[in-house]
């Protein structure tokens, strides 16, 4: 129970920073997108919060996996529409068929280098400019366990961990288990007509994302 306190800890405190942090990203996002009132986005694997975090006004498709449970009732200043698909395959939509694709924190879990590829290929076909951001392996707490240096960790240790993990909390575990780190050489490869930042915490590159702008 005390692994199972410190994990609630790690998230509990994780949700007082995380706000700071997307504030900012968005606030990045919306100078160099320039999205204008009405612009029609396609959001793969989010959630409606971090677009409180844009004040321009617009129409947001979010798209989550069937089960997701990632419908929600907002009131809010943008147009939401769920859907349910799989972001690495979405052949009900047309070439452009959106202005922007986005996509924050979701490529490191669609499930191996293959996956990959597939989900940069929809990103970069769905929409004429995209934005997608993905942690950094070079923060020293990763963002989704709160264990300092987890991927230069043994894999013994971690099978342990995981073992340990799949007795408390076996759906998260099974997220972590399925949750890879994205090399900023390999999101480069993936969408190589993208300019490459780095978003950084007390000096620290924390997160990578990539994105195209065409009007």
């Amino acid at each position: 129970m005390l692994r199972y306190a410190r994990i609630k800890l790690f998230y509990f405190l994780k949700g007082l920073v995380a706000p700071h942090a997307r504030r900012g990203r968005m606030q990045d996002f919306e100078r160099l997108l320039q999205p204008s009132s009405g612009t029609r986005i396609i959001d793969l694997g989010g959630t409606p919060h971090i677009w409180e975090f844009v004040d321009t006004p617009m129409d947001i498709t979010i798209v989550n996996l069937p089960d997701s449970n990632m419908r929600e009732e907002t009131d809010s200043h943008h147009n939401f529409t769920f859907i349910e698909g799989s972001a690495t395959n979405l052949p009900d939509f047309a070439d452009n068929h959106f202005d922007i694709a986005f996509s924050n924190s979701v490529i490191e879990h669609v499930g191996g280098p293959e996956n990959e590829r597939l989900f940069a290929q929809e990103v970069r076909r769905l929409a004429p400019s995209y934005w997608v951001q993905t942690p950094s392996i070079w923060f020293p707490l990763e963002a989704h366990t709160g264990i300092p240096f987890w991927w230069w960790i043994p894999k013994r240790v971690k099978d342990m961990l995981h073992r340990r993990w799949e007795k408390i909390l076996p759906d998260w575990n099974l997220m972590i288990l399925g949750t890879v780190v994205i090399k900023k050489t390999d999101l480069n490869s993936y969408f190589p007509d993208g300019t490459l930042k780095t978003e950084t915490m007390l000096g620290l590159p924390k997160s990578y994302y990539t994105y195209r702008v065409q009007r």
